[in-house]
């Protein structure tokens, strides 16, 4: 006798676009097929998520898999691999790899090396440089494309627009999002003198200070209202753009990472040294605050983990010779749930920045809710579960966290993705399937 679903699953408390209650899901073709008190009877195979809260997919919208050209500090096989286990459904990689990711070729080239290595659902964002800049509007059509990201400030890579403009030119080629790091090229050359001949770490968020951001925060916000661009700034640090950013959020949505969230300094540079070494950097804790409040007052529209690591050995440098950039996409979700549970942001606000808020920036076709007709992407988590942070969990090739040690509360306990059981209890019992994410902006016409 055949089955009418493929997969219930059953127990749980589910998060559905009405809110937590409990139910069953039911999955068939890799889609929710319904949702509600249903019969178990009627599936291929069960779930019994008895205790587990059923979230939609966990959606990371900045990570740097480092594939191709530097593949010793991570792959996409890795990176995927530790997504998964850390609860994640579908990533969006950088495009600062060697070579960068500026054109057609270079974007099959990965969509190409994801396929059959990949354990999630991936996409890959394209590079904005002079000598692309005319072409983005088609650039960013492309199949398994999230849109087009500026480097305003030199960080990992090459790719860098520093001036007004190429900057116009980025964005008046194309419609869809563009996604910012905002950091003021001009001012980090002029204050590299403060570190140049070698300074401690903790110099990082002097050098590159909060004025470096504001600066160049209000810049792309004037070019981007000039365009009619909508745009969406990434990994904000400071409390002073969070007012900023509320005074155009009709074109400007707003990123923050789970590391800003979690460290301050100096205490993170003490502790951790050039391991807390990212840009834009850490800064004071009354910085972190302000991004809490942005995150309160609904600034904030998505939390991404900006996953970029490099080897033990290249950290363990001299500053600021060191490169900047750590690992989170496996501790993206367990960090927030931690937050969640110390009173700090609610459940639906999790999932709002986790799956809802990437859905609604990035125009994501059939992803980011538990709604019948969608993917049957899911993020079954224990919300009391208390965890420690520990190395030989971490699947990341650079081998290491700034979170390690910290114990948390709230654990991601499996992974499903388009109705496969990818991750369960910390074991991955299939193979790695990821399918490119698909955009309601870039959908194929019909003949």
């Amino acid at each position: 006798m055949s089955k009418d679903w493929d997969l219930i699953i059953t127990g749980g408390q589910v998060f559905t676009p009405a809110g937590l209650a409990p139910g069953s899901v039911a999955v068939k073709d890799g889609k929710v097929a319904d949702i509600g008190d249903l019969d178990t009877g009627q599936a291929a195979e069960v779930f019994d998520a008895s205790g587990l809260t059923v979230l939609p997919g966990v959606i990371d919208t900045q990570v740097h898999f480092r594939e191709p050209g530097l593949g010793h500090k991570e792959d996409l096989e890795s990176g995927t691999r530790a997504a998964v286990l850390g609860g994640v459904t579908a990533v969006f990689e950088m495009p600062n790899t060697n070579p960068a990711t500026i054109d057609e070729a270079a974007l099959n080239e990965k969509l190409s090396r994801a396929k059959g290595r990949a354990w999630c659902d991936h996409a890959f964002f394209i590079g904005a440089a002079a000598e692309n800049a005319d072409k983005l509007g088609e650039l960013e059509r492309l199949p398994g494309c999230c849109g087009v990201k500026i480097f305003m400030g030199s960080s990992t890579g090459s790719l860098l627009v520093e001036d007004d403009d190429t900057l116009w030119a980025a964005l008046r080629s194309g419609t869809r999002r563009v996604s910012v790091h905002s950091e003021d090229e001009a001012r980090l050359r002029e204050r590299f003198e403060l570190v140049r001949d070698g300074a401690n770490v903790d110099q990082h968020p002097v050098w590159r200070d909060e004025e470096t951001a504001i600066r160049s925060t209000k810049r792309i916000l004037k070019i981007a209202r000039q365009a009619g661009r909508r745009i969406h700034v990434l990994h904000i640090t400071t409390a002073d753009e969070m007012p900023i950013l509320a005074a155009n959020k009709d074109i400007a949505t707003v990123e923050v990472t789970p590391q800003h969230l979690t460290l301050a300094a100096p205490d993170c540079y003490e502790r951790l040294g050039t391991l807390a070494q990212m840009n834009p950097p850490i800064r004071a804790e009354h910085h972190r605050a302000g991004l809490w409040e942005g995150l309160r007052r609904g600034i904030v529209d998505v939390v991404g983990s900006d996953h970029a690591p490099h080897t033990r050995e290249e950290k363990a440098g001299d500053y600021p010779r060191t490169p900047a950039g750590l690992p989170g996409v496996q501790t993206l979700l367990p960090l927030l749930l931690d937050h969640m549970n110390a009173g700090r942001l609610t459940l639906p606000r999790l999932v709002d920045l986790t799956s809802a808020g990437a859905q609604r920036l990035f125009n994501i076709a059939g992803k980011g809710r538990i709604a019948v007709g969608y993917d049957a992407d899911f993020t079954l988590v224990d919300l009391k579960a208390k965890r420690e942070i520990t190395g030989d969990w971490l699947a990341s090739k650079c081998g290491w966290s700034p979170f390690e040690g910290m114990t948390v509360t709230g654990w991601p306990m499996a992974t499903i993705i388009r109705g496969s059981i990818v991750m369960r209890d910390g074991e991955l019992p299939g193979q790695a399937a990821g399918n490119p994410v698909r955009f309601t902006e870039t959908m194929p016409h019909s003949a």
